[in-house]
């Protein structure tokens, strides 16, 4: 890998400042899945492990500055404190939490710590300039350290003071966690063991394109399922009753099955039922069949059996979007079937880009077996779309 890692800078008593992902589901001030804080520990801890004193930056929600009313009460929901108390309870060492993004009381914090000891800062999006890129918050950050480590993947897509800004004024490496998915998902990409298959579902075509369309160039089989497959038939000349449509995207989907030809595959049949409810009416037709007045919530029998035929084989595949509304029983089955298929999959290299799919995995029973699960969406999105994503374009280069 082309960047800095963590194991390239010299940490000893030295202050590290490190943007981690703690942006964890909280309710009424109590973390329900700390998932993302336990997804950093390896590179806390080798910090702590070579005496660094490190400081710990994250965002948590949204705070929204345009809204006078709302900046408070966002900042009252979003308040980092349960963070720092958990972390508390996961790490063999001091931690202190600093309830400021600036000031005095967060610089003689800093100068108090000692090595092997961790300082957490107040979330990142109390101040305005981080979605914004400020140059001078940036740099008031970073004069709190003497190197930088981005290790929150989950927000490396977005050029904000504390993902990118920051690099521009330290010696900066990436942590474990984003060298791990950067290498999984750079080699599944640049350099994958074939077949090469990939599995794109979610809910909608133009969120979707950039990735199915760079994925067609790259992969042997690109597998569409889930909402977007109904532009899709559509675009075959089916009629897709009241199922998840995007009408501005028809011609789209026509050109980029024309550009795929036998590469794509999509679903031959659908579970369509009369209502987005658990308890509609429901039934499988095939794709051509679809009835006024109902919609496709899940891929059918036949699908999933053809789905299951284009991975046999597969070396690599990476999965992006559930194939159905897995979130409700009676429409989880396709997603089920195509996590099944890829965990028994022999001797493949098996990645879930995150978001939905990963959250599909893991509620479905399979977390353990994968290869890799993406701890970012929209940034494996875009990983996977073949842009440059500016919060690991920050970091240095390895000499």
């Amino acid at each position: 890998m082309a960047k800095q890692t963590i194991r390239d800078l010299d940490v000893t008593d030295k202050k590290v400042l490190v943007r981690v992902d703690f942006n964890v589901p909280l309710k009424d001030g109590v973390i329900t899945d700390d998932n993302r804080i336990n997804a950093a520990l390896p590179t806390i801890n080798y910090l702590l492990e070579h005496q660094a004193k490190v400081i710990l930056m994250s965002h948590l929600g949204k705070v929204n500055h345009k809204d006078p009313e709302k900046v408070e009460s966002d900042k009252a929901k979003n308040n980092m404190a349960p963070v720092a108390k958990r972390l508390g309870e996961l790490v063999d060492a001091k931690v202190t939490f600093v309830n400021e993004t600036r000031g005095a009381n967060l610089e003689n914090a800093v100068a108090a710590l000692n090595s092997g000891e961790i300082l957490v800062l107040q979330n990142t999006r109390y101040e305005p300039g981080e979605s914004k890129n400020d140059p001078e918050l940036a740099k008031y950050w970073a004069s709190l350290a003497d190197v930088f480590v981005s290790d929150a993947f989950g927000s490396v897509h977005r050029a904000h003071a504390s993902t990118v800004g920051v690099a521009n004024y330290l010696d900066s490496a990436v942590g474990f966690l984003v060298e791990k998915e950067i290498q999984n998902l750079g080699d599944a990409l640049d350099k994958p063991d074939r077949p090469f298959v990939a599995i794109l579902g979610g809910a909608k075509v133009s969120d979707k394109i950039g990735v199915i369309q760079n994925l067609l160039k790259k992969a042997d089989k690109v597998i569409i399922g889930g909402g977007m497959a109904y532009t899709f038939m559509k675009a075959k000349g089916y009629e897709v009753g009241t199922s998840l449509l995007e009408e501005d995207k028809v011609e789209l989907a026509r050109e980029t099955m024309e550009q795929g030809k036998d590469k794509l595959i999509l679903p031959v049949d659908n579970v369509i039922a009369d209502a987005f409810a658990e308890d509609a009416n429901h039934k499988v037709v095939s794709s051509d069949a679809i009835e006024a007045g109902w919609m496709g919530l899940d891929i059918g029998p036949k699908t999933i059996e053809l789905f299951k035929k284009e991975l046999e084989g597969a070396k690599t595949v990476v999965w992006n979007g559930p194939m159905g509304v897995f979130e409700m029983e009676a429409f989880a089955h396709g997603t089920f079937e195509v996590c099944k298929a890829l965990s028994e999959l022999e001797d493949a290299k098996t990645i879930i880009g995150g978001g939905d799919s990963a959250a599909a995995a893991i509620q479905l029973g399979f977390k353990d077996k994968f290869t890799h699960i993406s701890t970012g969406g929209g940034a494996s999105m875009e990983y996977l779309e073949g842009k440059v994503l500016p919060g690991i374009a920050a970091i240095n280069e390895k000499e």
